[in-house]
Order: C-alpha cells, then sequence, then structure tokens
C-alpha cells in the first residue's frame, strides 16, 4: 500500500456525500433534458452543453465533450436518449485523463521528500497540509512542517494547531521572517531528524506575481542547497466553491511555479464541483486529492473512475 490508502468504503460514502450538492444540482438540469425526449438531437446536446457550462465545467471542456459526443453519436447510429448518460459518463472519464490515482502517491525518491504546498490565502491551503500531515502519519512515516508563510501570524499559529493534532514535527519561526530561511531551515531539521515527509506552507499572495514568483523560486533554490532535488512536488490548493475563479488562480499559479499536482477543497459545499473536470482538462495536471469534509481524514486521494461513479450515482 502506498503513501494513501485508496479508497476504502466509508471514504466512498464520504464521496458520494461531499459531491452530493454538485450531483444533485447536475442530475435535476439532466433529467429535464432527458425527459420526454427519445432522440439526442442538436436541440438536446445544445441543453446538455448549457448544464456543464452552468455546472463549471468549462467552455472549451465542455465544447470537447459536446463535439466527442456528437461524433459517437454519429458513428454509433445510436441516437436514443437512453444512452445520453452512459456516453456522458465515458467522455468525462475521457476528458480526466489517464487515472492518476496511482500517481497521486508520492514515489519516495529520497529521504526526506519535500513537498511545497501553494495556494492564495483562505483556500484551505494551511487545512490541507494538516490533513496531509494527519494521512502520512496514518502510513507510520514521520513528518516535519515547514511554516513559510509568514506574512500571516493566524497562518503560523493554525499551522502549529495542525502539527500538534496530527502527531508531526514543525519548524516556524516569528511572524515577518524570512520564508525562504525558514524552508531552508525545515528541509535541513528534516535531514536531521530523518524525517520521510516534509509539508512546505507557503504564502498565498497573488496581487504581485512577480514579487511571488521571486519569492517561491527563493524558497525552491534554499531547499535545492539542502536536497539537490527538492522540492520533489509542487501541490496547488484550489478552493472548489470558488468555481471559475479556481481556474483563473491555476493559471496564474502555473505561470509562476512548476506546478506538479492539484488539491481541491470544499467540495463537499459547493455545487460547482464541475470544476474539478475543467482543471484536469485545462491545465493537464493531476488533481491528486480532494477534499469532502471537515474531518482530519477527509482528505482523498482523487481517481477519475471513483470520481464520475460518485458523480452519476443517481443515474
Amino acid at each position: 500500500m502506498g503513501l494513501l490508502s485508496f479508497l476504502t468504503r466509508e471514504k466512498k460514502e464520504k464521496l458520494n456525500e461531499g459531491l452530493s450538492k454538485t450531483r444533485e444540482s447536475f442530475f435535476s438540469k439532466l433529467v429535464r433534458i432527458i425527459s420526454g425526449k427519445p432522440k439526442i438531437d442538436d436541440d438536446v446536446l445544445a441543453e446538455l452543453e448549457e448544464t456543464l457550462i452552468l455546472s463549471d465545467v468549462g467552455v472549451n471542456t465542455t465544447l470537447k465533450i459536446i463535439e466527442r459526443m456528437k461524433k459517437r453519436v454519429s458513428d454509433e447510429k445510436n441516437s436514443d436518449t437512453s444512452r445520453l448518460i452512459e456516453i456522458l459518463k465515458e467522455e468525462i472519464v475521457f476528458v480526466l485523463g489517464e487515472d492518476n490515482q496511482a500517481e497521486s502517491e508520492p514515489a519516495v525518491y529520497s529521504n526526506p521528500h519535500v513537498i511545497m504546498i501553494v495556494g492564495v490565502n483562505g483556500v484551505g491551503k494551511t487545512t490541507t497540509i494538516g490533513k496531509l500531515a494527519y494521512n502520512f502519519k496514518q502510513e507510520g512515516k514521520k513528518i516535519m512542517l515547514g511554516a513559510a508563510d509568514t506574512f500571516r501570524a493566524a497562518a503560523i499559529e493554525q499551522l502549529k494547531v495542525w502539527a500538534q493534532r496530527a502527531g508531526a514535527d514543525i519548524v516556524s519561526r516569528q511572524m515577518g521572517a524570512d520564508p525562504a530561511s525558514v524552508a531552508f531551515d525545515t528541509v535541513q531539521s528534516a535531514v536531521a531528524h530523518k524525517s520521510n515527509i516534509v509539508l512546505i506552507d507557503t504564502a498565498g499572495r497573488l496581487h504581485n506575481k512577480v514579487n511571488l514568483m521571486n519569492e517561491l523560486s527563493k524558497v525552491r533554490r534554499v531547499m535545492e542547497k539542502v536536497i539537490p532535488s527538492a522540492p520533489h512536488e509542487v501541490l496547488l490548493v484550489l478552493d472548489a466553491s470558488t468555481g471559475q475563479n479556481a481556474i483563473e488562480q491555476a493559471r496564474q499559479f502555473t505561470k509562476v511555479t512548476h506546478v506538479t499536482g492539484i488539491v481541491l477543497t470544499k467540495l463537499d459545499g459547493t455545487a460547482k464541483g464541475g470544476v474539478v473536470i475543467a482543471i484536469a482538462d485545462e491545465f493537464k495536471i493531476p488533481v491528486k486529492y480532494i477534499g469532502v469534509g471537515e474531518k482530519m481524514d477527509d482528505l482523498q486521494v482523487f481517481s477519475k473512475n471513483e470520481f464520475v461513479d460518485s458523480l452519476f450515482q443517481s443515474a
């Protein structure tokens, strides 16, 4: 078993619960589209297109799905609306790309394995770090946290609380300390204490991309002085409830740093779960984890198949 266990039955139920708002919103519209219409025609597909866009699947991704569905209906010579849901499920799975469940579990090529966490303030970045630490701890890993978001005293204190809850070590300094210095000390301490996983928090400011780029670059450079290959992963945390704003944040962060994976939080509190599909399609970066609740173990490894099955559970 890898760093995070695959979905247990309890986690599957939590996923179903977490996607309930998206599913209810989406399927009420989908049922109306199909109702009383025997054939998949242009009108049905036009209504489906609108529904997908309103579900935050995104215009470009929606058009891709609709075009592929049109071709399949034509090629298969089967336009019965009873096939609509099955075809739509298959096309969403296709758009999500290769199943990245295994990829979502970082292969630890070195000890420690360094993960830098980026994202704007308010998306659940620090909470995500705490939940990742907890999950890794459950796998028997020794965890070191780095409080390199030194621009907010609340971020430092919040990370200390999560470190205590998760049973992780932490390196922190006072508010206003140099973030790169904190990151350097954290990695150095992790090496000395033989930690397995290092999670580095970073400031979530987007108002000045030049400063953000310089800061993240500096943090990377100082970690490389301790471990040349660090960071091994850069995870971008996005709030699913912000819909298209999450896509814009992804666009900005992927411009200033090399993002290797995405974490989507707060799926349980929104009907905008379709943004998962849009983000995976547009950025071709694996969605690695999704947040479906507030408990310590409510951060789940993302699997496209589990996600789509849950999204279409009522179908």
